[in-house]
């Protein structure tokens, strides 16, 4: 093979017939139910993405990456890629042992042999792959409150890729992507990640770096898990395919990428392109802040602006795939186009217009003109028929604060003030209406209270996105917990957390039920602000004070609220 990038590479997969076989045998196996982010991995893995991995990593190979960015034998890898499961699980497991590795609905993906298992130090791999034990991080985030406590690595079969019933025609693994290459002839290739829409200034970009380096074009969006309230994948891939006219035809493609991102900055870049390099690219254009996930628990930003392209320059040789630099793209008006920021030399002389990520989401939001310079006509439709303006939105206002605090009877009185507006229905789920409905099985341990608030905010979240108006009146003591609720319900619309900061004294006054009481002769136990702690919100939407304050205007503090923020008509 004259063209090395386009010859196949290695994929983990067994023959159909071998499959079939260990499809039947796989019935006396003990089972894992993956989560969405380790079917993200197992199918990139299984599929030679992750070439040269063979499987989920063992603890030296784990150890390796996480200090010096290399697997044990010194080969550059810069992303661990663990099975993490429950410490239950991972105590019924021998080494030497086959699991079957199962999706979501039970279907048998592949098998690992289990050679390690080993509890990881999370804050230390916190700080040396993401930069800082910090949960502002997403990933970091993850690591703390959402992964198990235990890992386990091995050598993976693959019988079957995972099944994706959408856009199956733009789904290619790294041999489908290479042979598709030989037969168009495509010698030089530099992808594109992305996972926001594409809009004019993305496509003059690409269209500019393809030109540079005299290479076709691979629009490669990532359709896995991305940062918590991207855009969904579903509209985005509907954004995309609506640009790929204005290329053309012969020297452009677009696949998808179900990659399970990790917001990693420079160490993502250079996983970013190992990827690439496995697909078949010969280039990758890295952006300013790749993968970057914003802003620090300081409101300082995790990663320099330049580091993740500075670090790609100094591996490039050997990750294989030459880096393009990203430009900075702005629209001149005096020349109607698009021309590189620092390329232009009159910049003293001409108007220069650019529309920030921020400022595109509140003009949609709030139902603005966004311009034809801009952005494509057909990619605003998209955009607005999944996100309407606030004001036609669902959205969650999410009451916490100490038993007794009044967060059941301002939520009440929320309830009727938004009832007699009307417009969109509105769902009160209180605590204790849940407790009775949804969670009667469910005592008041850290994990059942956490399930609680999970039920509550998954049932939120389908009010939220279904146009109506979900209320939720529950102590959710954890901040760990009402974060991953916000994240599930961002997705969808609005998430509008009020603190009602009512003193734990004058709860304890009022004590309505008798619970205090009980609680101090210890006849209730794990009872939040005596036996148990609350996490107060460093940050809500809203501060409500009961103390001196009657119901009515605690609940018109919240109709205001919503007004400022344009969920409701002022």
């Amino acid at each position: 093979m004259s063209q090395p990038n386009l010859a196949p590479i290695p994929e983990l997969y067994v023959s159909f017939d071998s499959a079939q076989k260990m499809r039947a045998e796989a019935a006396d196996l003990t089972s894992w139910d993956l989560s969405s982010r380790q079917i993200c991995d197992l199918e990139l893995l299984m599929n030679g993405a992750f070439n040269p991995l063979k499987g989920f990593m063992t603890e030296a190979d784990y150890e390796h990456v996480v200090d010096k960015m290399r697997l044990s034998d010194g080969t550059l890898w810069p992303m661990p890629i663990t099975l993490d499961v429950s410490e239950e699980f991972a105590d019924r497991i021998k080494l030497g042992q086959d699991i079957a590795l199962r999706d979501q609905e039970g279907v048998i993906l592949a098998t690992l042999t289990v050679t390690d298992r080993w509890t990881p130090d999370k804050a230390e791999e916190a700080r040396k792959v993401f930069g800082a034990d910090d949960s502002a991080h997403p990933a970091v985030n993850y690591l703390h409150n959402t992964a198990g406590p235990v890992y386990l690595g091995g050598p993976v079969t693959g019988i079957q890729q995972p099944v994706h019933y959408d856009f199956r025609g733009r789904r290619d693994t790294p041999n489908e992507l290479r042979a598709y290459f030989r037969k168009l002839g495509w010698h030089k290739i530099v992808a594109f990640q992305t996972r926001n829409p594409l809009h004019r200034a993305h496509q003059e970009l690409t269209f500019r770096a393809a030109k540079e380096v005299e290479a076709n074009l691979l629009i490669h969006p990532v359709v896995g898990m991305t940062k918590p309230g991207d855009v969904d994948h579903f509209t985005r891939v509907r954004c995309y395919e609506a640009v790929l006219d204005k290329y053309p035809g012969s020297t452009t493609t677009m696949s998808l990428l179900n990659l399970a991102m990790r917001m990693a900055g420079p160490r993502e870049a250079l996983w970013h392109g190992l990827i690439r390099r496995n697909h078949g690219c010969t280039h990758f254009i890295v952006g300013r802040d790749h993968a970057g996930p914003g802003k620090n628990s300081r409101g300082e930003d995790f990663y320099g602006h330049y580091d993740a392209q500075d670090m790609f320059r100094e591996h490039e040789e050997e990750i294989g795939i030459k880096m393009v630099d990203f430009k900075h793209m702005v629209y001149v008006q005096e020349r109607a186009q698009y021309e590189p920021t620092d390329e232009i030399p009159d910049r003293d002389k001409v108007t220069i217009l650019n529309i920030s990520g921020t400022e595109l989401r509140r003009r949609l939001v709030e139902g603005l003109e966004i311009p034809d310079w801009f952005s494509f006509p057909e990619v605003v439709t998209e955009l607005r028929r999944t996100r309407p303006p606030r004001s036609k939105q669902g959205f969650t206002v999410f009451f916490t604060g100490y038993s007794g605090s009044g967060k059941s009877t301002i939520a009440n009185a929320l309830l009727v003030k938004l009832m007699e507006m009307g417009g969109r229905p509105v769902t009160l789920l209180d605590g204790d209406i849940v407790r009775k409905n949804l969670s009667s099985e469910l005592g008041f341990s850290k994990e059942h209270r956490d399930l609680n608030i999970r039920r509550i905010g998954y049932v939120a979240s389908e009010i939220t996105k279904n146009g109506g108006i979900a209320i939720c009146a529950p102590i959710a003591p954890y901040a760990a917990t009402r974060r991953a609720v916000r994240e599930e319900i961002e997705s969808y619309g609005a998430f509008v957390e009020v603190h009602v900061a009512t003193s734990l004294e004058e709860c304890e006054r009022r004590d309505r039920k008798g619970l205090y009481k009980l609680a101090r002769e210890g006849k209730i136990k794990e009872f939040t602000g005596i036996s148990d702690p609350y996490d107060e919100p460093q940050n809500p939407e809203l501060k409500v004070e009961t103390e001196g304050t009657d119901v009515d205007n605690c609940a018109h503090q919240v109709i205001l609220k919503l007004e400022q923020m344009g969920l409701i008509a002022g």
